[in-house]
């Protein structure tokens, strides 16, 4: 997946180029393939001058790029630069200098789980194991999932702990596609996701709704519609000023230095529905070939 990553005030030019809706409308037809200005203007039915005005705004601030392709006669081709776009409204420090890893944790890799049903795991081309039935998180094709969907329960993770010795680790952050699990899918449906990192509660999120009824960009086509399609993408980071859910501050009690992350030879993640959650509407979880965002769970460490 290509990010663009910006600070709190890089992100000012991006967002005005943003807040209007023919750009938009324009990168939501790259992300289907690349159009020249005039594939642009016929499919968005505007007129060529002002589709021009709004590629060359949206070059300006380097989301998408053009080139010269032949064809007949030379043409300008213009295609999207990247899949998701993050501005970071969390603390100023800024991490840029700071050596950084990162991981990227296929979905059907976890180490332990506890589901209880409605619950099923997807592959690709079909379902792994029977729906509905705890027994099949155990099968060993289930590292091969890009959907995993259950009630209640968890999911718990072991990422590489690849820290040098003798480093300080100055920011965590887990990214993840996540949603409810609705029957069939239900755009009202509360459930209270709760993270962990190395047993350390740190945050609970309350998703709206198990998102359906409109293809995700990566969900294959024999996966019906009338299915959970995709979900939100969840940022978690912890630093030493606290713990921050897509750059709101949740808790300022607790900082990396409470996750003991040089302690041991992994660090784990684990992600669920607790039995006492005051909205129990269930989670799904995607991976890299469902839902919007092609990846699984991702884990950067600034030190």
């Amino acid at each position: 997946m290509r990010t663009l990553t910006l600070r709190f005030e890089e992100g000012l030019d991006v967002a005005k180029a943003l807040g209007n809706k023919n750009r938009m409308d324009i990168l939501k037809a790259l992300s289907e393939r690349p159009h020249n200005v005039n594939e642009l203007s016929e499919k968005l039915e505007l007129p060529f001058s002002s589709t021009a005005v709004n590629v060359k705004k949206l070059e300006e601030v380097n989301l998408i790029e053009t080139e010269l392709l032949p064809g007949r006669g030379t043409q300008k081709v213009s295609s999207r630069k990247y899949d998701q776009i993050i501005i970071d409204i969390g603390p100023s420090e800024s991490y840029q200098n700071q050596h950084q890893i990162m991981y990227d944790m296929p979905i059907g890799e976890y180490v332990d789980c506890f589901v209880e049903p409605s619950c099923g795991i997807v592959g690709e081309e079909d379902y792994i194991g029977m729906q509905d039935d705890p027994r099949s998180f155990y099968e060993p094709t289930r590292n091969q999932a890009h959907l995993i969907f259950f009630k209640t329960g968890f999911l718990s993770y072991r990422f590489p702990n690849r820290l040098p010795y003798g480093t300080d680790p100055q920011q965590i952050e887990f990214s993840a596609e996540l949603c409810s699990e609705a029957p069939l899918y239900k755009l009202d449906w509360p459930s209270d996701i709760t993270f962990w990192i190395n047993d350390v509660e740190v945050a609970t999120w309350t998703s709206p709704g198990d998102f359906g009824g409109e293809r995700g960009f990566l969900t294959p086509t024999w996966w019906l519609t009338n299915h959970t399609q995709y979900g939100l993408l969840k940022n978690i980071k912890v630093n030493k000023d606290g713990i921050f859910l897509d750059g709101v501050k949740v808790n300022e009690k607790l900082s990396i230095d409470d996750l003991n992350l040089i302690d041991q030879p992994y660090i784990s993640f684990k992600v669920g529905v607790k039995e006492e959650a005051l909205n129990k509407g269930g989670l799904n979880l995607f991976g890299e070939k469902f839902g919007n965002y092609e990846q699984g769970i991702q884990m950067k460490i600034y030190y």
